[in-house]
């Protein structure tokens, strides 16, 4: 499969979610892949009070030219991959652009203020619509509800990781990131190539 070129140079990706997520893994396996297809990659994390399911971000700055700095300015995403709804909407609300592609987990993650009883989640449904409304395009992939019935949910990650290529939003070569999924993820890797290609066909529905 071979994704399109950079629309813009520098692309700007968001991957947002909460503590625990796996958030940074996602953006290690991405970030490694466009480097070794010989792209420049500047990878900035921002983390919450993750213990409490806090907000974790990672901004990705991805060019053939050149090296920029790891934070994207606001208004100026290019793509939001978005592990947990109420955190795509959060960072839509930020970074988003009339332009900007999304590609959201749609399974919540509740904070201990909400399983507490101190604070509401938002309505699911008005959450997806919201964020359907402010993206250019949206990609609703269930990686959860697809990696629990592989047996684990952990295994949502490389369900993501193949939706991004699937959707061809960013110009990631399948066999390298294969190939960085094998280093990365060695005890488990056939489980997570399987997750892999099921995220690429559900991104391709």
């Amino acid at each position: 499969m071979t994704a399109r070129q950079l629309a813009k140079d520098p692309f700007n990706l968001i991957i947002t979610g909460v503590g625990g997520q796996g958030n940074v893994t996602i953006s290690l396996i991405i970030g490694n892949a466009l480097v070794r297809d010989g792209y420049l990659v500047t990878i900035g994390e921002t983390y919450g009070a993750s213990q409490r399911g806090g907000a974790v971000m990672s901004h990705m700055r991805i060019s053939k030219v050149a090296q920029y700095s790891p934070f994207i300015p606001d208004g100026c995403a290019d793509v939001i991959l978005g592990m947990e709804p109420a955190e795509t909407l959060r960072m839509l609300g930020r970074y988003g652009n009339p332009n900007v592609l999304t590609i959201v987990n749609p399974r919540p993650i509740y904070s201990i203020d909400v399983t507490g009883g101190q604070a509401q989640y938002p309505d699911l449904n008005t959450l997806i619509d919201s964020v359907k409304k402010l993206s250019a395009k949206t990609w609703i992939i269930n990686a959860t509800e697809e990696a629990k019935k592989m047996g684990d949910p952990v295994f949502a990650n490389a369900i993501l990781i193949g939706a991004v290529i699937g959707s061809n939003v960013l110009p990631l070569n399948k066999k390298l990131t294969e190939s960085i999924l094998r280093e990365i993820l060695p005890r488990e890797i056939k489980p997570n190539l399987r997750a892999f290609n099921t995220g690429i066909k559900l991104a391709q529905q």
